[in-house]
């Protein structure tokens, strides 16, 4: 079931929450009758995000109750704990609705829509790009940064698009033990979760780049580095290389000290076409910038979604390759065949 964070709209008909009783010693009351200062304290405050907005739709008072912003705030600090910066404090209180707009905006899988992609006219162009990065081992945070990028300089827009969380030289100490084996590293890719939030701080908009849990980790077999890959398809131009593209966010461990954890070493996001060629930063920004204006749904973010898209992406790759393998077979067939014709019309003119 995917529904808006946007729109929480008590229905007019009784619900449950409204109809329900509790009896206790003979005596019948509804849940209305609790006092609000309860329900927001010890009810309200233990939700997630989809849980808080599915019990605000369940009437009037509990809409009223769950749209507080301390609510919300917590629940994206607690969610995500690169939020509790002052850069992003401020940001997120410029949007429409607070916390609550940047939760809704944030939290979905982005969805792959190539009509509303294409369709969308998005005069706005970010001036700068705000990324939140935050991920998780076991459910315990090993890294959290915020990083500013500007997109207005000739070297953004001309050179391939990538975005560093770390610089090359800084590195951030995990307890993530080395995977030894393929099974170990199966187990790592069950045990990661990550989320990049893409910020424009201007437009007042946000989306997660990220497919949640890794479509693959993989250990090098020299290095020894773990490099754990994170993507979300995005719809671009259709009917050319872009027509889906992939951005794909790279997390790479290694070193540490004998018998300790692995250090987080990299942590960056590029963006791919169909045929494999990273894109600049001014044709990256122009899908990013459409993306931003996409559909997004709840119904989106399962662990297995994100494999899927990206497993389709590979085989439309695959495909695509394909074809242009036939394309250049046959070009190369009528080339080799129109040669060959003239060798023949001109050793018929030489021998008249």
């Amino acid at each position: 079931m995917a529904f808006s964070f946007e729109k929480l709209t008590p229905s007019p008909f009784p619900s449950t929450a409204e109809t329900a009783t509790v009896h206790q010693g003979g005596c019948s009351s509804s849940i209305s009758a609790v006092h609000p200062d309860i329900l927001q304290t010890h009810v309200l405050t233990l939700l997630d995000g989809p849980s808080l907005a599915s019990a605000s739709c369940s009437s009037t008072e509990l809409n009223s109750l769950a749209s507080q912003d301390d609510l919300w705030t917590n629940i994206c600090r607690s969610t995500w704990p690169s939020t509790e910066m002052p850069r992003l404090r401020q940001v997120i209180s410029t949007f429409p609705n607070g916390p609550r707009s940047f939760f809704s905006a944030a939290f979905p899988l982005l969805t792959i829509d190539q009509a509303s992609a294409t369709s969308l006219v998005t005069p706005h162009r970010p001036s700068e790009l705000i990324s939140a990065v935050d991920i998780y081992h076991r459910n315990e945070l090993i890294f959290s940064r915020v990083v500013e990028t500007e997109t207005e300089s000739g070297w953004f827009r001309c050179s391939p698009f990538r975005i560093d969380m770390l610089d090359p030289k800084d590195t951030c100490a995990t307890p993530i033990p080395h995977p030894e084996t393929q099974d170990a590293c199966r187990e790592l890719a069950e045990e990661l979760t990550l989320s990049w939030i893409l910020i424009d701080a201007t437009g007042r908009r946000a989306m997660n780049l990220s497919s949640h849990k890794p479509v693959s980790v993989q250990r090098h077999w020299l290095s020894g580095e773990v490099h754990a890959r994170f993507v979300s398809i995005l719809a671009g131009e259709k009917g050319s290389s872009t027509e889906f593209v992939q951005c794909g966010i790279v997390l790479t461990c290694g070193g540490g000290t004998a018998g300790g954890g692995m250090h987080v070493r990299e942590v960056s996001v590029q963006v791919e076409d169909m045929d494999g060629m990273f894109m600049n930063g001014k044709d990256s920004l122009g899908i990013l910038n459409r993306s931003f204006e996409g559909k997004k749904g709840i119904k989106g973010r399962s662990e297995e979604e994100g494999r899927r898209r990206y497993e389709g992406f590979l085989e439309m790759k695959r495909e695509r390759k394909e074809r242009k393998l036939r394309t250049e077979g046959t070009l190369d067939t009528l080339c080799v065949g129109f040669g060959f014709l003239i060798l023949v019309c001109l050793g018929f003119v030489f021998l008249r």
